[in-house]
């Protein structure tokens, strides 16, 4: 069989597959050598999604803050001016909203840590290895359902003559109804899974080892939390409270659902946006929200306590 192998004479042609087999080994030879451009190649594209989608439309947003609405047309004029931003700074009433916002994120994001403290531990380290991933899968249940149907199941539990108000009359309990406090309520539920998850994942990590020696030592179960537990839960904690506190400061369909008359940041940019149609004055009042959550993550990122994330 050998002997009858005809071999290639001089000057023919190549096989054709042979070319791009052979840059396809160097480009992989190259990209094995230099680390960095193995890096660039893999960063590129949702680096430059994130660039096109969140920073291109942030800087969009800040420059329609500083246009004005045309008050006989209607129409958005691209004149500048700080009207907007001078207005949502110093009103007393923005100020107001700016300030029952922040309370609201902030009342959602603590309730929920305190809830999810508990609810983590008993996961990661009471439960037993096959209820353990029932609870899980019961934390992400409600995640399967949809933002509305929460929010106006809700609205049904608060309203005048409903759920808890009947569960509460034998004790003469009444619903607080429809405002800030339904507002807090219905967001520490919504978002109360994006805390569970991230603290359980910490209590997950911590090695049952360090529990049993503590406890060897004399320390109490809540010396045990306090002084070992928390200390290695940080990370986790701010993590969930990221989550909480930013969704909680930019939400608006709750506080419209179960809010009543309460306004909060993200109901006057959808006022602003769609019956009054002014646009730049609601890129403007977003910009405080946005302005808030950076602020924070700033404050974060200085503790250093992203660093073990």
């Amino acid at each position: 069989m050998a002997q009858q192998m005809q071999q290639r004479p001089p000057g023919a042609p190549r096989d054709a597959g042979a070319v791009p087999r052979a840059k396809a080994h160097a480009f992989s030879a190259l990209l094995h050598r230099s680390p960095r451009l193995r890096l660039a190649a893999l960063l590129t594209a949702p680096a430059g999604w994130l660039v096109l989608v969140y920073i291109a439309a942030l800087a969009a947003l800040l420059i329609t803050a500083f246009w004005t609405v045309d008050t006989f047309t209607g129409e958005v004029s691209t004149v500048w001016t700080t009207e907007n931003i001078v207005t949502v700074l110093t009103d007393p009433v923005y100020q107001r909203i700016t300030l029952r916002t922040l309370w609201i994120a902030v009342a959602v994001t603590v309730i929920d840590m305190i809830l999810a403290l508990p609810i983590a531990f008993f996961i990661a380290k009471v439960a037993s290895a096959r209820w353990e991933k029932l609870l899980v899968v019961a934390v992400l249940m409600p995640l399967w359902a949809s933002y509305l149907v929460k929010a106006y199941a809700w609205r049904n539990v608060l309203a005048e003559g409903g759920l808890l108000e009947w569960l509460g009359a034998p004790i003469g309990l009444s619903s607080p109804g429809y405002g800030e406090t339904a507002v807090i309520v219905t967001l520490s539920y919504i978002w109360l899974p994006y805390m569970i998850l991230p603290i359980y994942a910490g209590f997950d990590r911590v090695p049952d080892s360090l529990l049993e020696a503590s406890g060897d030592l004399g320390a109490k179960p809540l010396t045990t939390m306090r002084l070992v537990m928390l200390p290695l839960l940080v990370p986790s904690i701010i993590a969930g409270t990221i989550f909480t506190f930013s969704l909680s400061l930019g939400d608006y369909i709750t506080a419209q659902i179960v809010g009543g008359t309460t306004q909060m940041l993200g109901t006057v940019v959808y006022a602003n946006v769609g019956a009054a149609n002014n646009l730049p004055f609601a890129a403007a009042v977003s910009l405080v929200p946005i302005a808030i959550i950076m602020f924070y993550l700033f404050i974060v990122r200085r503790t250093g306590a992203l660093n073990n994330l």
